[in-house]
């Protein structure tokens, strides 16, 4: 966020409808009438400006991710003929120049000033086959709510209607009326179903479309979305969306079609793989189900299967479009003309879920692919994955990198490049996706496909696939091209939004089955999720181990800020003196000893080893689970504590670290990566705060193979285990190497970007620019190096060899 206004919420005052209002934040001076202007056209118009501050508006903030302590309020009284004019611009007076912070065209103003400020938040489908559908009104009167069918007919619905206190800071220019919440259930027609808001002569509708299978949570991205949109213009809602999404796939897109040129089979490499004869040569059954699928593109796809340079397959086609099916005739052509095509015609039209089953049962492969009806596979697909088995026979589960190809086949786009298995970013995201093949064996162990995921029907296969494999296998190569079209959720998600509520339904599923307690939510983005670990009622003690050398101002904001923000109760503070010199370093020790019996200074007193240090502090802890945490950090939301805990408390993870920001808002550690700058180095540094990283990774739960201790909790079990930090590397890699050691023991490490902190960047210690420092940095690293020469060789499991080493952004490797 730069130094400008930022427009949060842009609405109608909610009783004078000749008042516009923009509700923000802003960073730098203070907002007041004096440096606001508002024109329409070239009219100048009457500006006020209050703010709230408080508890209340940092909170709000804080979910967000924004240390905000003051908002504001921009009331603009507009005139009353307003069809004459264009547009509203709102400008705002910096030290250097005046620059415009919001610009709306006046026909979208006209058509706002007519509606209800309200809110879909919910909407679930049950297994009774009712719809539930929960919101809110912003209205200071009584408001109406109506169901209609496409037809216009109203549809019998039962209301109910309850307080919503948490809405009065966003509108406090009046009471709204005590029940501004509002619940309703009706049983699912098959058409689309209008909602109807009416309050004080207004009206606002929302439409629920016929194929919605229940989205919790869900919607609420989209109505912000579209009310973005209304609010703003195309322009700013273009502007957001390009800036939050796009950010760093635009360089990998630049540079794909070079890297796919660079790295394309040759004709030779084809015709040599069909000529390998491997002593392993199972039969991999493809399961596809079809739907009306268009012609050209199940062609195109039958193609790419019979085009496979490995041919011990069979095609499993099973035709889900019903009765007078539009395929059966090209499918019986295509059956009489290659023996390994099998199609099965259920007589019914179905969904997803049950027509894959229906094309597994006739599926007599010892493995099983799944693929979509208008998808295209590389030829070498099979090939790689026979391959892959004939090296290790124990897999029990292939996936591959991936990437889009356009409706007309001729350009590949948006490449993923995926971790090796990686359970904790599995479930933040169905990164796994396509190509997906499973041994038969365990298909039969976990079950087929499940009607009640429809939409996320994978999603829940691949999880419950994952819980029991023996062996998961990646391969590193684009081996499926998924066709990107405008019913698709490869480039539209909003047409598919049960699917990602059902993708919440199968990762809540997921934690159950192995018993976690846990919550899983959506995340900030269509597709994403987000998993809270329930704390149990008796919360273990933290200890926070912090070294110190002076800097009594860094030390004492960071533990004020886990005082002040964390909610959570039992801590204690280790506070590892080591050589200080100054005097107020001193007394603030007395001080915070006096004032907090859980704060404990202990005295180092050999030369400064980082290691060392934390072990000593290790010594003196009593906590069962041990938070690492540098002087110069400061934590920014008041759960990242319990954040950090619930990934550290299960039994597979040893270690957990989280998402850290310079102090000008970029990042400064999303994990680390080994092999950036040759030995290893944190993923997305410099990066912006409100970046997703690629394939949204910096704001992803992941499993990593490091992460740094500036923020990291560790199991005490788990560190005694490992055998502490490693005295040898007294200031460069002991973090990283500490963490591979928990990686040996065969526990997790596990970035939770949800625990967020500021870290101001060794300021206790300096930096390595004295000569001596560079040959003590130079030695450490070959011991590093020395000690861990397979991961170096080999690549971070949790990156990929197709992208860069040289940059922290995930780029290409070019």
């Amino acid at each position: 966020m730069d130094r400008l206004f930022n427009v949060q919420i842009a609405r109608f005052h909610l009783e004078h409808r000749d008042c516009y209002v923009l509700q923000g934040i802003c960073e730098g001076d203070e907002i007041t009438d004096k440096n606001i202007s508002a024109f329409m056209d070239r009219k100048r118009l009457p500006v006020k400006v209050t703010n709230l501050s408080g508890i209340e508006v940092r909170k709000k903030y804080l979910a967000k991710g924004l240390e905000i302590d003051r908002e504001y309020f921009i009331w603009i009284k507009l005139p009353k003929e307003m069809g004459s004019h264009k547009k509203l611009s709102v400008f705002q007076k910096t030290e250097e120049e005046q620059k415009r912070i919001y610009r709306l065209p006046v026909s979208n103003l006209l058509k706002q000033q007519k509606e209800v400020n309200f809110c879909i938040d919910a909407i679930r489908a049950g297994a009774d086959g009712k719809m539930s559908v929960s919101g809110w009104a912003a209205s200071i009167e009584p408001y109406q709510v109506e169901l209609k069918d496409s037809k216009g007919c109203e549809i019998d619905a039962e209301i109910k209607f309850h307080e919503r206190v948490d809405l009065a800071g966003n509108f406090p220019e009046g009471h709204l009326c005590n029940q501004a919440g509002f619940q309703l259930e009706y049983r699912k027609p098959a058409s689309k179903v209008k909602i109807t808001v009416t309050a004080c002569g207004l009206s606002s509708g929302y439409t629920v479309g016929s194929s919605a299978a229940g989205k919790s949570g869900q919607p609420s991205y989209l109505t912000k979305g579209i009310a973005y949109l209304k609010r703003n213009g195309l322009e700013r809602a273009m502007k957001r969306t390009i800036e939050k999404v796009m950010r760093v796939d635009m360089n990998i897109e630049e540079n794909y079609g070079k890297w796919r040129r660079k790295h394309l089979i040759s004709r030779e490499e084809l015709e040599e793989q069909r000529r390998t004869k491997f002593g392993l040569r199972p039969l991999i059954s493809i399961v596809v189900p079809l739907y009306k699928t268009p012609l050209p593109y199940l062609k195109e796809f039958v193609e790419s299967v019979q085009n496979q340079t490995y041919e011990n397959f069979e095609l499993c086609l099973s035709d889900g479009s019903g009765e007078d099916s539009p395929l059966a005739e090209t499918l019986n052509e295509m059956q009489k003309k290659d023996s390994r095509i099998k199609v099965i015609y259920p007589k019914k039209q179905m969904q997803i879920s049950e027509n894959t089953n229906y094309a597994i049962q006739i599926a007599t492969g010892n493995y099983i692919a799944f693929a979509d009806h208008d998808d295209l596979l590389a030829p070498e697909a099979l090939f790689e994955c026979v391959k892959a088995i004939n090296k290790n026979p124990r897999i029990d589960v292939l996936y591959s990198d991936e990437d889009k190809i356009t409706m007309n086949g001729k350009e590949y786009f948006q490449p993923h490049f995926k971790s090796d298995f990686n359970i904790d970013l599995l479930c933040s995201m169905n990164y796994i996706s396509h190509l997906f093949v499973v041994k038969k064996e365990l298909l039969k162990q976990v079950g087929c496909l499940r009607q009640e995921f429809d939409g996320a029907q994978d999603y829940d296969f691949i999880l419950r696939c994952a819980e029991q494999a023996k062996e998961i296998w990646h391969i590193p190569k684009v081996l499926y091209h998924w066709r990107a079209h405008k019913d698709s959720t490869a480039e539209n998600p909003e047409s598919k939004l049960y699917a990602f509520e059902a993708g919440t339904r199968a990762v809540q599923a997921h934690y159950d089955r192995l018993g976690i307690e846990a919550v899983v939510s959506s995340g900030a983005y269509l597709g994403l999720y987000k998993t809270r670990f329930v704390m149990p009622e008796e919360k273990p003690l933290i200890s926070v181990i912090i070294p110190n050398k002076d800097h009594s101002a860094d030390l004492e904001k960071c533990v004020r800020s886990i005082l002040t923000k964390s909610a959570y109760p039992n801590i204690e503070f280790i506070i590892v003196e080591n050589n200080s010199s100054e005097k107020e370093t001193f007394d603030y020790y007395r001080k915070l000893e006096a004032e907090l019996a859980c704060a404990h200074v202990v005295c180092w007193k050999d030369v400064f080893n980082y290691s060392s240090i934390n072990n000593f502090g290790v010594r003196h802890a009593k906590g069962s689970y041990l938070l690492f945490l540098n002087n110069d950090t400061e934590i920014i939301n008041e759960d990242c504590l319990e954040e950090m805990l619930g990934y550290c408390m299960r039994d597979d993870v040893g270690a957990v670290g989280a998402r850290l920001y310079f102090e000008d808002n970029t990042i400064q550690h999303a994990g680390v990566i080994i092999g950036f700058g040759g030995i290893a180095g944190h993923a997305f540094i410099g990066s912006r705060r409100d970046d997703n990283g690629y394939f949204s990774r910096i704001i992803c739960a992941a499993d990593l193979s490091a992460v740094t201790a500036a923020c990291m909790m560790v199991k005490r079990s788990v560190f005694e285990e490992a055998g502490g930090f490693d005295e040898n590397l007294q200031v460069a890699f002991n973090d990283i190497d500490f963490c591979l050691k928990v990686r040996a023991l065969g526990k997790l490490v596990v970035y939770n970007p949800y625990a967020e902190l500021y870290h101001y960047e060794s300021k206790s210690r300096g930096y390595e620019d004295t000569p001596d420092k560079v040959q003590r940095f130079n030695r450490e690293a070959n011991r590093f190096l020395a000690k861990w020469p397979d991961i170096l060789e080999k690549g971070d499991p949790y990156y990929n060899v197709n992208l860069s080493l040289d940059k922290a952004d995930f780029s290409l490797k070019i």
